[in-house]
């Protein structure tokens, strides 16, 4: 069975960078100890994106529903984000989730029961 995959490579390659770089920034807010959740969030994420991409190179039979727990975790930093007042981290996260579904679509393999 052949997929074709390799735009949702890019995208997961991107969400990652993404999510390094609002750690990062996230790290450099005066008041670290309030984004404390985020940071831990954007880890999560960009570590889930890496696993995602991995399992998309590999063919896993589990595509799906990582997809979807990915999405997910994208969807709890989105209502962190929204909890601070970080514009750029909230357009940085609005990308990332249009991307994280973009995967789901376009990688449509059954998750295994």
């Amino acid at each position: 069975m052949e997929i074709q995959c390799n735009h949702p490579l890019e995208t997961l390659q991107q969400c990652m960078t993404e999510r390094n770089c609002c750690f990062d920034a996230c790290l450099k807010e005066d008041d670290v100890k309030m984004m404390a959740e985020c940071i831990r969030l954007d880890r999560e994420c960009a570590d889930m994106c890496g696993y995602l991409e991995q399992a998309i190179s590999r063919i896993s039979p589990f595509i799906k529903a990582l997809a979807v727990v990915c999405a997910s975790m994208c969807d709890a930093y989105d209502e962190e984000c929204e909890k601070k007042t970080m514009n750029i981290a909230k357009d940085v996260e609005k990308h990332v989730l249009n991307m994280q579904r973009r995967i789901i679509r376009l990688c449509p393999i059954s998750p295994v029961t």
